[in-house]
C-alpha cells in the first residue's frame, strides 16, 4: 500500500512539474530531495546558485497536505519569489513589516482556511507572539529554511536570530526541516546540522562547479578605465558591480552614467523608496548596470545577469563566490572579473580591529583565503571547488589562470617536506606553522612545541627560497589533495590518502607560480563582436525574433508590475526564436514554459511569432527539425544552395545585397548550428593555401577559437580578420561537424 501511495505521488509530482513550473523532468537531485522531503524526513541541501534549490521546497509545498513555511532572510528575496510563484497560478504570500494591517489580516485568513500553500517570513517575525499564535492554528507541512548558512558563525553572513530558529520551530510543533544553502564549506556545514540538531539529516550536496561562469582576476590599476572599457563591451547586458563601501558605488554610478551606461546605484544608505526602486528598475531591464554593496542581491532571482564585477576585494571566499553566483544563473554566459590590490586587503584587516579575538581570528583566517585565491596561478574552478571540500582532479581550461598561466615548476623534494613536517607534527598544525617550521621563521609556537629539534626544522633554508615561495606550495598541495583541511580545527592541515600514498612513491608535482599584482600588466579585453565572453561560439536562434521577443516581454512585464523574466526567462526566447511556436501545444513544449503559463501570458507571444513567421517565409517547428540544424530562414536556405553549387560569397551578397562580411557571419551561424559547409572553392581563391595552413594550425592548438585572440597572435603576419572568420569556418566545418 505505501508503495502504491509513493507511485501515485511521484506521478503527480511529474504533472505538477510540467503543469506549472514548465519542465519535463527533474534537474541533479531534486527528485530525491523532493522525496525525502515528503517522506517527513529532516533535509539539508547544499546546492549552487542557479541550480534549482527553490523548486526542492516550493514543489513539495504544492502536493503535501498544509502550508509550508519558508524562513528566508530578506524582504527582497521574499517578493521576488512569491512575484515568481503567483505568475505560476501558486497562491503564496510573505508576511513582514511591510504589510498593512488589513493585508496581514488577509495572508492570515488564506492560512486558516488551507489556500495558502507557502508562507515567506523572516526570522525576527516568528518571534512575535502573535504570529507563533497564528501557526499554531495552521496546517503546517514542513519548514524551509532558505540561505542556511547565516546560522554559522563560521559563514560569510551570520545572522545571530537564525541561531534561534530551532528553538521556535519546535515550539510552532513537531515538523520537518529543510536546510538550503549555495555556499557552505565543510566546517559551516557542520555547524547548520548542530544548530538545527539534525545530525541525522540526509545531505544532499551538488558540486559547487558553476561550468558556465569565467572567473578573472585583474590588478587594480587603472581600475576605472578597465570597468568603462569593460562594461562598454558588454554593452545591453545586465550586469553587477561591488563596491565595499557606499562612497565608492556613488563615484563608480556616476562615472558609468556620465560614461552612457544605464546604471543606479544600491546600498543601505539610500532611503528605502530610492533603493527599492533602483532594483526594480535593475530587475525590468529599465537599467543595465547595478553598483552596490553587498546588502544588494542575496537571493535576488535575476536569471540573465551576464557579468559580476568586484571593483573592490570581497572579505570572504564564501561572499565572492556568492555573488559571482549571480551571474548566469539561466546557464548561459556569465563573466565575473575581480580587481586585485593588496591594500584592499589592508583596508578590511582595519574594519576587524574592533572585533572580539574570535571574531578577529576568523575574519583574518577569512581573509588569508581571499588572498590566496587571488595570487595563486591554480586554476580559479579548482581553487573555489577545494575551498568548499571538493576535489577537482584536472584544470577547468577556461578561467584567466588556464587560458594565461603563470610560469610552471616541477617539485618533489618540497612536496616530500611538506608532508613530513605535517606527519612529525602529528598534523596538528595551520600552514603557516609548518612553513614557520621548515624555513626557521622565529615563531614562538615552533619552540614552546620543541618542533625545533625536529629534523625537518630549517630543512627548506638548503633550498634558498622564501617563506612565500613555502606558502604558496603548502596551499597548492591542498587543492590537489595531498593535504586536507581539518573541519573541526579551522586551519589544521592533515595528510591526504593521496599524500599517504606518494609519501610511499614520490614523483614530480607541477606547481604554479604565483601572481604578482604589483608587477603584472593591465590585461587588455578581448572581447570582440563573437560575443562577451570571447568565446566566438554562435548561436541558432533569430537575432531579430528575439529582439521583438524581449521587447513585448519588457512591455508585458512593464503593464502587469512584475520583472521581466517572470513572464519567460531567456533560455525560453531563445528557443522560441529558434522553434518557431504558433500553438499554444507547441509553445507548452519550450522548457520552462508550460501549459499554465502559455494560458496566463502566452497570446501575445504566440501573435507575435505567427506574425514574424508569416512576414519572413520561415519554416516552423512542426514542418522541420530546428534544434539541430540552423533557423530555415529564407537567407539561409538559399546561402546553403548556392555553396553547394560552389557560388562565391561575393555573388551571394551581391544578389542579397548583404556586405561580404554579413554573408560571412551568417555562414557562421550555419556552421556553429552543426551543418558541415565546404567552402575550399572559395577560400583557395582569396587565401594563400601557406597561410591557411598557419591559420589551421593555429586553431588546432589554440585554447580559444576568439577572433581577437587569432588577430593577436597574427598581430606581425598582416592577416586579416576576414582571413581569420573563413579559415575558422573551414576548420569547424571539418572537425566539429
Amino acid at each position: 500500500m505505501v508503495k502504491k501511495v509513493e507511485t501515485v505521488v511521484l506521478d503527480t509530482l511529474k504533472e505538477r512539474l510540467k503543469e506549472i513550473f514548465g519542465y519535463s523532468q527533474f534537474r541533479g537531485e531534486q527528485e530525491v530531495i523532493i522525496q525525502n522531503i515528503l517522506l517527513g524526513k529532516n533535509t539539508f541541501v547544499i546546492m549552487p546558485t542557479g541550480a534549482g534549490k527553490s523548486l526542492c521546497y516550493q514543489l513539495p509545498a504544492l502536493v503535501s497536505d498544509g502550508m509550508t513555511i519558508v524562513i528566508s532572510p530578506l524582504i527582497a528575496l521574499m517578493k521576488n519569489q512569491v512575484d515568481q510563484l503567483t505568475a505560476f497560478g501558486i497562491n503564496a504570500q510573505f508576511l513582514n513589516s511591510t504589510l498593512t494591517k488589513s493585508e496581514m489580516t488577509r495572508v492570515k485568513n488564506d492560512a486558516l482556511d488551507g489556500s495558502l500553500k507557502l508562507l515567506y517570513i523572516a526570522p525576527e517575525s516568528l518571534t512575535k507572539e502573535d504570529n507563533l499564535d497564528f501557526l499554531k492554528k495552521v496546517k503546517i507541512s514542513f519548514v524551509a529554511i532558505d540561505e542556511a548558512h547565516c546560522i554559522s558563525e563560521w559563514g560569510h553572513d551570520f545572522r545571530p536570530e537564525y541561531r534561534r530558529i530551532y528553538g521556535i520551530i519546535e515550539n510552532i510543533g513537531n515538523l520537518p526541516i529543510i536546510a538550503l544553502t549555495a555556499t557552505a564549506t565543510p566546517k559551516v556545514q557542520q555547524d547548520i546540522r548542530k544548530n538545527l540538531q539534525m545530525e541525522e539529516a540526509e545531505t544532499f550536496k551538488s558540486s559547487f562547479n558553476r561550468k558556465n561562469l569565467y572567473y578573472e582576476i585583474r590588478p587594480k590599476k587603472d581600475t576605472k578605465k578597465q570597468l568603462i572599457r569593460y562594461v562598454r563591451n558588454n554593452k545591453g547586458k545586465s550586469g553587477i558591480i561591488y563596491c565595499l563601501s557606499r562612497k565608492t558605488v556613488e563615484e563608480i554610478a556616476e562615472l558609468l552614467a556620465v560614461n552612457d551606461v544605464k546604471a543606479l546605484p544600491y546600498h543601505a544608505g539610500l532611503d528605502s523608496n530610492t533603493r527599492m526602486g533602483n532594483q526594480d528598475a535593475f530587475l525590468n531591464e529599465e537599467c543595465d548596470v547595478i553598483v552596490a554593496t553587498i546588502a544588494f542581491g542575496m537571493g535576488i532571482d535575476k536569471p540573465d545577469v551576464r557579468f559580476v564585477i568586484h571593483y573592490d576585494v570581497p572579505k570572504s571566499l564564501e561572499g565572492y563566490y556568492q555573488e559571482t553566483g549571480r551571474a548566469g544563473r539561466d546557464g548561459l554566459e556569465g563573466n565575473c572579473l575581480m580587481f586585485y590590490s593588496y591594500e584592499d586587503i589592508q583596508k578590511l584587516e582595519k574594519f576587524n580591529k574592533d572585533k572580539t579575538v574570535t571574531e578577529r581570528d576568523n575574519a583574518r583566517h577569512l581573509l588569508n583565503e581571499m588572498v590566496a585565491y587571488s595570487t595563486l596561478g591554480v586554476c580559479r574552478r579548482r581553487q573555489l571547488l577545494s575551498y568548499f571540500g571538493e576535489y577537482m582532479d584536472k584544470d577547468c581550461g577556461a578561467c584567466d589562470n588556464c587560458l594565461k598561466p603563470t610560469e610552471k615548476r616541477k617539485v618533489q623534494d618540497e612536496v616530500i617536506l611538506i608532508l613530513r613536517a605535517v606527519q612529525l607534527t602529528e598534523q596538528r598544525f595551520d600552514g603557516e606553522h609548518i612553513a614557520d617550521l621548515i624555513t626557521a621563521t622565529d615563531n614562538q609556537y615552533v619552540r614552546s612545541y620543541e618542533h625545533d629539534k625536529l629534523d625537518v626544522f630549517g630543512k627548506a633554508l638548503e633550498l634558498n627560497e622564501s617563506r612565500d615561495y613555502w606558502i604558496s606550495t603548502i596551499r597548492q598541495l591542498v587543492i590537489f589533495n595531498y593535504l586536507e583541511k581539518d573541519i573541526e580545527n579551522y586551519g589544521v592541515m592533515k595528510i591526504g590518502e593521496k599524500g599517504i600514498a606518494y609519501l610511499n612513491d614520490p614523483y614530480q608535482v607541477t606547481l604554479h607560480k604565483d601572481h604578482n599584482f604589483e608587477e603584472e600588466e593591465v590585461k587588455a579585453d578581448d572581447d570582440d563582436k563573437d560575443g562577451g565572453n570571447g568565446n566566438g561560439s554562435a548561436h541558432a536562434y533569430d537575432e531579430a525574433l528575439l529582439g521583438m521577443l524581449k521587447a513585448l516581454r519588457k512591455k508585458v512585464a512593464k503593464e502587469k508590475n512584475l520583472p521581466p523574466f517572470v513572464i519567460f526567462q531567456d533560455p525560453s526566447l531563445e528557443e522560441m526564436a529558434t522553434t518557431y511556436p504558433t500553438t499554444q501545444q507547441e509553445m507548452a513544449q519550450i522548457n520552462g514554459v508550460g501549459m499554465g503559463k502559455v494560458q496566463k501570458f502566452g497570446k501575445q507571444f504566440l501573435d507575435a511569432i505567427t506574425r514574424y513567421v508569416e512576414e519572413n517565409d520561415i519554416e516552423t517547428a512542426k514542418d522541420v527539425v530546428i534544434k539541430t540544424t540552423v533557423n530555415k530562414s529564407k537567407i539561409k536556405i538559399f546561402i546553403i544552395q548556392q555553396v553547394d553549387r560552389k557560388v562565391s560569397l561575393d555573388e551571394i551578397a551581391e544578389v542579397k545585397d548583404l556586405a561580404l562580411a554579413e554573408v560571412i557571419e551568417e555562414v557562421e551561424h550555419i556552421c556553429y548550428s552543426g551543418t558541415k559547409l565546404n567552402l575550399d572553392y572559395y577560400i583557395n581563391q582569396v587565401v594563400d593555401r601557406e597561410r591557411q595552413q598557419d591559420i589551421y594550425d593555429y586553431f588546432m592548438t589554440a585554447e580559444t577559437d576568439n577572433i581577437a585572440a587569432a588577430l593577436d597572435e597574427f598581430s606581425g603576419d598582416e592577416i586579416s580578420e576576414e582571413e581569420l572568420r573563413l579559415v575558422r569556418i573551414k576548420f569547424l566545418s571539418e572537425l566539429a561537424n
